[in-house]
This record gives structure tokens, C-alpha cells and sequence, in this order.
């Protein structure tokens, strides 16, 4: 671990102990299925006290992100990795295109929507911007078997707006269209819809030409505003 992401531990740790809450913690736990324990911190409180544990200190490079993106992982509470999440999504202009590598280690480690989400539409969407020949790395990922980096791929372009690859965005749908998982049919019917904000026309075709392959999940969530 490297000096700065001691550090950081250091006070993240004392900060979030200070505010522990056992009784929301219960709450928060059963909202997640029971799959991690909580401290008991909802957003807004771990968000001050991590700026108050972040305060004075020196930007990281992309070693310190690794480190204690690494640390947060490793830690049992959950706030640690939505921590984690934040951290990265601030300083992702920091890193080089290696760093997927790290991202995909996080993605597939105790895997849920709320730590995969974020890291797929701020710090991998913020990577494929900055770093294009990322884009194979996605089309790898829309065709693998691990269900979180096919949702992913799916959603990293979900905030480009009109930038947004349509080709890639409807040929990973289709490729998918099929899947068991409810959060892969759910990823699609969420960045077909979000999508439509910029084309709805684009998202009206798409799901018209291919509505005996979409699941009535990802229908029903692309047409949502339409």
C-alpha cells in the first residue's frame, strides 16, 4: 500500500467509525439482500466525512487510486467500496487505459449494482472517453459470461448523450436481448431509455425491429417515456 493510501484508510476508517449507526445499519443491509454489512452511513454523512478524511491531503496518482481502491474492497463494510467508487469517479482523468484492468477487478468483486453502476457510468465511461481503443475492451465484455461486465459494456456510454455509439449501444442490446439475468435485461431496457432523451425516434425503431428479441422487461423500461 502506498504512503497517501495509508493514510487515507487511516482517517477514512476513524471517520466512519465516529458516525457508525448500528440500528440503520440492520436497514441498510436488508436493502442489499443481506450480502454485505453496513456501518450505518447513508450518502450524504459519508460523503462529509470522507471529504473530512480527504482534507489537506495531496492528489493521488494512479498508484494510490489502485491502493486504496484495493483497501476499500477489502474492508467487510460496504461504505468502504461506495467510498471507493466516488474516489475514483473524482480522479479518473489520472489514470491510463491499464487501469481497466483494476476496474474489472472491482467490477467482478463483490458484485452489485451499487458499486457496479457507478464505476461502469463515471469511471469506466470516463476511461473509454480519454482512452478510445478502450471500446475493444467493451466489445469484449458485452459477449462474456460474467453478467456485471456485460452490464457494463451496456451502460458505460448511458451519460454521452449524443455522443453515444449506437452501433455499439443496439449491437450490445441485441446481443444480450436474450440474457437470463434481470440486471442485464434491466441495463438495457435503462440505457435504451436514458438514450431516448437524445434519439427517441432511434430507441422507437430499435425496439419496433427487434421486439421479438427483447425481453418484456427491457421493453417496457426503453419505451418507459416514449
Amino acid at each position: 500500500m502506498s504512503e497517501l493510501a495509508g493514510i487515507v484508510m487511516e482517517r477514512l476508517t476513524s471517520e466512519f467509525e465516529a458516525a457508525r449507526d448500528p440500528g440503520r445499519a440492520t436497514g441498510m443491509a436488508a436493502y442489499m439482500r443481506d450480502q454485505f454489512p453496513f456501518l450505518g452511513l447513508p450518502s450524504p454523512i459519508r460523503r462529509a466525512r470522507a471529504r473530512a478524511a480527504l482534507a489537506g491531503l495531496p492528489a493521488p496518482d494512479a498508484d494510490d487510486l489502485r491502493a486504496i481502491a484495493l483497501a476499500c474492497w477489502s474492508r467487510p463494510e460496504r461504505e468502504f467500496q461506495q467510498f471507493a467508487c466516488d474516489h475514483l469517479a473524482a480522479h479518473v482523468r489520472v489514470p491510463g487505459p491499464g487501469f481497466l484492468d483494476t476496474v474489472a477487478e472491482l467490477i467482478t468483486t463483490k458484485s452489485w449494482w451499487d458499486t457496479v453502476d457507478p464505476l461502469a457510468t463515471h469511471v469506466v465511461a470516463g476511461l473509454v472517453t480519454r482512452h478510445p481503443l478502450l471500446t475493444e475492451r467493451m466489445d469484449e465484455w458485452s459477449r462474456v459470461d460474467n453478467m456485471w461486465l456485460v452490464r457494463t459494456a451496456i451502460l458505460h456510454q448511458l451519460h454521452y448523450g449524443e455522443l453515444t455509439d449506437t452501433s455499439r449501444l443496439f449491437g450490445y442490446c441485441v446481443a444480450q436481448a436474450g440474457h437470463p439475468d434481470f440486471f442485464v435485461r434491466k441495463a438495457i431496457g435503462w440505457a435504451l431509455r436514458q438514450y431516448a432523451r437524445t434519439d427517441p425516434d432511434a430507441v422507437r425503431t430499435f425496439v419496433a425491429a427487434h421486439r421479438e428479441q427483447l425481453s418484456p422487461l427491457s421493453i417496457r423500461e426503453a419505451m418507459k417515456h416514449l
